[in-house]
């Protein structure tokens, strides 16, 4: 075989691999388009059997569970700056842990610097302020905590800062956080006297706020309206 040929064969080869290699991408996508459509189609075409006498709201609502906790979460930046931020979706998960659901923002480079963090409750004192943590990135606006008229303690527990304004808070560390769930360990809880009531936290002192997701807005707490481990012992009859 001459050189020439075998040259021209060989880019040949080339062309009708790359177009065969094309041919089979443009296959795959459209499956993959027919796959979403399907998809697509399938998720309209589901429907849900209604709760009779009840609104039915499927899958368009705000996942109402219980109002959530607005917890407040403090950091240290790489240069010992204080940082606050609202965070709605979290929740204790034995006495010592807490987990909250977290995108990326400021509040998670700082941990990702530190390992640590304190956690204080938004109350009906500070709800101005503590929606102001909530909108505000320390991204944009690095003195937010002096601008909102905050001050701050460095934990001795935990390499983070406390709000002195905040009359309940936790010192945590960090346990894990990956895909965006944060797990702390509380080493230590401190509680302003002016929340205590022998010597225990009252949250009608506290008097935190929560996250309404249904109404976005802020509600408080309610009264005291049965005992834990008491009220149900009514129905007991043996």
């Amino acid at each position: 075989m001459h050189a020439k040929s075998y040259k021209t064969n060989k880019n040949d080869m080339k062309k009708a691999l790359f177009i065969l290699l094309v041919g089979v991408m443009m296959v795959a996508c459209n499956q993959s388009n027919k796959s979403n459509l399907n998809n697509k189609e399938s998720m309209k075409q589901t429907t849900i059997n209604e709760v009779v006498g009840r609104k039915n709201f499927g899958t368009h609502h705000a996942l109402v569970t219980i109002p959530q906790p607005c917890v407040m979460i403090a950091t240290w930046d790489e240069n010992k700056n204080p940082d606050v931020m609202m965070a709605a979706w979290a929740g204790q998960i034995d006495y010592t842990r807490i987990a909250i659901s977290l995108s990326k923002h400021k509040t998670t480079d700082n941990i990702a610097l530190t390992g640590a963090f304190t956690i204080s409750f938004a109350d009906e004192r500070t709800v101005t302020e503590s929606d102001y943590f909530g909108i505000v990135s320390g991204n944009d606006v690095p003195d937010k905590v002096e601008r909102a008229g905050f001050t701050i303690t460095p934990s001795p527990n935990v390499d983070a800062p406390i709000i002195n304004e905040y009359p309940l808070t936790l010192e945590c560390k960090v346990v894990r956080f990956e895909d965006g769930l944060l797990i702390g360990e509380v080493v230590n809880m401190s509680a302003d006297e002016s929340i205590l009531t022998d010597g225990k936290v009252d949250l009608g002192k506290l008097k935190p706020i929560v996250f309404d997701a249904a109404g976005m807005c802020y509600r408080g707490l309610g009264d005291e309206v049965g005992m834990a481990w008491g009220s149900g012992k009514e129905l007991i009859t043996e």
